[in-house]
């Protein structure tokens, strides 16, 4: 938690963006998306809430620099003769550990993408193994958007349900039992993970037809 100090004239003290994106990172782990707004950031922050314009022109733009700010680990760069395939799977699991690393991780960063307020994750990062490996860019794309949407789109069930279940709300079917956390298990995640990369590696190889990416 960014620690609310002030200066020997008793006035707020001066915050970065990275202050702002900070704050409303930790706020978001402590009161979800739906309690976080611009007027209980500045609060957390010890400023009035007109000092956080000069940072980001409104909430959505927030909400843009904090997505980014979860994103970021998913950018990392790749070794050299990594083949597309293997790349998709390891964007794919830092997408989701990202996601998994913040309250409402992956609704806030849906929103963002919905929006085009960040940049697609995994593109990229794919379309440089791409060009390594002498695959097209816009295969890359598709295979990035399709593992975005899978991602981001499991992943914000699962810490629904993970919500509902802190509250009591969630039916036995989807609850967390005790076994299941120890079993360490992941909903499902990598069995569909590995389905779709499977795709990708048919695709690789020639065993099925390669459809151009969507326009823009």
């Amino acid at each position: 938690m960014i620690a609310d100090d002030s200066n020997r004239g008793g006035r707020a003290p001066r915050r970065s963006r990275d202050d702002v994106v900070d704050a409303a990172l930790d706020l978001l782990d402590r009161v979800g998306l739906p309690d976080l707004s611009m007027r209980r950031l500045a609060e957390h922050l010890g400023v009035q809430p007109s000092a956080l314009y000069w940072h980001v022109e409104n909430k959505q733009q927030l909400l843009a620099a904090v997505s980014a700010r979860i994103l970021r680990p998913v950018s990392a760069d790749h070794e050299a003769g990594t083949s597309l395939d293997v790349a998709a799977r390891d964007v794919a699991v830092r997408l989701h550990d990202s996601l998994l690393a913040y309250r409402d991780g992956a609704e806030v960063v849906s929103s963002s993408l919905a929006l085009g307020l960040v940049e697609p994750p995994a593109h990229a990062r794919l379309r440089a193994v791409a060009l390594e490996r002498g695959e097209s860019a816009s295969l890359a794309d598709t295979i990035g958007d399709t593992i975005t949407h899978f991602v981001v789109g499991f992943t914000f069930h699962q810490q629904q349900r993970r919500s509902a279940d802190a509250w009591g709300a969630a039916s036995g079917g989807v609850a967390a039992s005790p076994e299941r956390i120890a079993a360490g298990d992941d909903d499902g995640f990598t069995a569909a993970l590995d389905l779709i990369i499977a795709g990708v590696t048919t695709v690789l190889a020639g065993g099925a037809t390669r459809h151009p990416a969507p326009r823009r």
